[in-house]
C-alpha cells in the first residue's frame, strides 16, 4: 500500500523541474513574484480601458471603428489613388498609407545607392575623393534630422521662383516653388505590348547575368553580357512600337493663372522630405558598408587581383557579397529607421498616413485611441514585412556561399 502511494507522489526530479520552470534561480518565491507582478499588469490594465471609457463617455464620444465610414470633407494636397472631399476616412487612411510607403520606398532605393557609392569612396584610394566622403558622413550624421528637412523645404525649395518665372526645360518641364511639373504619360492601346516586351527583356537579363555568374564560377570564363542585355532592353521594347505604334502619349503642364494645370506635379514637400531622408539614411548606410568591407579578410581582395579581376570587379564579385552577410542586419535597422522617419512630413505638411490621418483626422472626429491604434499597427507590419524581406534576402546570400 505504502508502494503505491509513493508512486502516486511526483518525483524529487519533476518538482525541482517545476520549480527552475515557474521560479526560475528564485525557486517557489520567484514564482509568486512573477504571479504579483502579471497581477499588477492585468490591473494597470484594467484601470487605463476603464479610464478611457469613462472619459468617452464623459465627452459623449462613441468608441468603435464606425467613424472610418464618415464622410472627410477635407481636401489631400497629393493622393495617388483616388480621392475626393465626399470620400470616407477609410479611403482618407489608405491615402496617407500610400503616400508613406512610396516616399519610404524611394527614400530607401537612393539612400541605398547613395550609402554604397560614399561608404566605398571612402575606402578609395584616392585622396580627395576620401576625404569628400568622409566630410559627408561626418556633417550629415551629426545634423538632426528635422532639421535636414526644413532646411531642404525652406532653404532650397523655397527659394525657386514663382510659378510666372518658374524654370522651364524645352517647355515641358517647370520648376517652381509650387513643385516639379512634368507630363505627364497617358497610355494608349498598344501599352500592354510594350509592357510585356520590358517585362520579358528584363527577365531574359537577369537570366542572362545569373548564367554569366555560373559560367565564371565554375569554368572561370568570362562573358561579357551587357551588349546582349542592352540590346534586349532596347530591341524588344522598340520592336513592338515599329509594329503597333507610340505606346503612350503625354498630357504638359500648362500655366493658368498662378499655377499649372495638368501634366504631373511632384510637390515641394515630397521632394524635400525624400531629399533629406535618402541624404541623412545614407550617411549611417555608408558606415555600414564601410564596416562590413572592411571586415572581409584582405587576402580576398588580394585572390582576385592575383585571377586578374580590376579592383571593381573584385569588389563586385568576391568583397562585397561576403561583406552583405555582415551588412544587412544594421541596414535592416536604417530601412525600418527611415520609414519610421517619413512621420516628420507633418513639419512641413507632406500629406503621410501620421499628418492625414493621426492628424486632421484625429482632430476631426476624436477618436484617439482608435486612430493611434491602427497607426501603430501599421507601423508594425511595416516594420516586421521590411524584417521578413531582408531576412529572406539574407537567407538566400549565406545559402549562396555556402554557409
Amino acid at each position: 500500500m505504502a508502494t503505491s502511494t509513493e508512486a502516486r507522489k511526483p518525483p524529487l526530479q519533476l518538482v525541482a523541474k517545476l520549480r527552475r520552470v515557474l521560479g526560475g534561480q528564485a525557486g517557489w518565491s520567484g514564482f509568486v513574484l512573477q504571479v504579483v507582478f502579471v497581477a499588477a499588469l492585468v490591473w494597470i490594465g484594467y484601470e487605463i480601458v476603464e479610464n478611457a471609457r469613462s472619459n468617452l463617455a464623459a465627452q459623449k464620444i462613441a468608441s468603435g471603428f464606425g467613424f472610418l465610414s464618415n464622410t472627410a470633407g477635407f481636401a489631400v494636397s497629393q493622393a495617388l489613388i483616388p480621392y475626393s472631399e465626399s470620400d470616407t476616412y477609410l479611403q482618407v487612411f489608405f491615402v496617407g498609407l500610400v503616400n508613406t510607403l512610396v516616399v519610404s520606398l524611394i527614400g530607401i532605393f537612393f539612400a541605398t545607392i547613395i550609402g554604397f557609392i560614399v561608404g566605398l569612396g571612402r575606402m578609395s584610394p584616392n585622396w580627395l575623393l576620401a576625404r569628400i566622403a568622409g566630410g559627408y558622413v561626418e556633417l550629415i550624421r551629426n545634423l538632426p534630422l528635422l532639421f535636414q528637412i526644413l532646411f531642404w523645404y525652406l532653404a532650397v525649395l523655397a527659394t525657386l521662383p514663382q510659378p510666372r518665372q518658374s524654370i522651364s526645360l524645352l517647355d515641358s518641364f517647370f520648376l517652381s516653388n509650387r513643385g516639379f511639373g512634368l507630363p505627364k504619360p497617358i497610355g494608349t492601346e498598344a501599352f500592354t505590348a510594350f509592357a510585356v516586351a520590358v517585362i520579358v527583356a528584363i527577365i531574359a537579363a537577369l537570366v542572362l547575368r545569373v548564367y554569366a555568374r555560373q559560367q565564371l564560377f565554375a569554368k572561370g570564363r568570362v562573358i561579357a553580357v551587357w551588349p546582349i542585355t542592352l540590346g534586349l532592353l532596347i530591341g524588344l521594347p522598340l520592336l513592338t512600337v515599329l509594329v503597333l505604334g507610340k505606346p503612350v502619349t503625354f498630357e504638359y503642364p500648362v500655366l493658368r493663372g498662378f499655377n499649372f494645370s495638368g501634366g504631373l506635379r511632384v510637390l515641394p514637400e515630397f521632394v524635400a522630405l525624400t531629399l533629406a531622408l535618402s541624404t541623412y539614411t545614407a550617411a549611417f548606410i555608408a558606415e555600414i558598408v564601410r564596416a562590413g568591407v572592411q571586415s572581409v579578410h584582405k587576402g580576398q581582395a588580394e585572390a582576385g587581383a592575383s585571377l586578374g579581376l580590376s579592383r571593381g570587379a573584385t569588389l563586385r564579385l568576391i568583397v562585397v557579397p561576403q561583406a552583405m552577410r555582415v551588412i544587412l542586419p544594421p541596414l535592416t535597422n536604417q530601412y525600418l529607421n527611415l520609414t519610421k522617419n517619413s512621420s516628420l512630413a507633418v513639419a512641413i505638411g507632406y500629406p503621410d498616413l501620421v499628418s492625414v490621418f493621426a492628424g486632421t483626422t484625429m482632430s476631426q472626429t476624436g477618436q484617439a485611441i482608435e486612430i493611434i491604434a491602427i497607426t501603430m499597427a501599421v507601423y508594425l507590419v511595416i516594420s516586421l514585412v521590411t524584417s521578413a524581406l531582408m531576412s529572406v534576402y539574407g537567407w538566400r546570400i549565406s545559402r549562396s556561399m555556402g554557409t
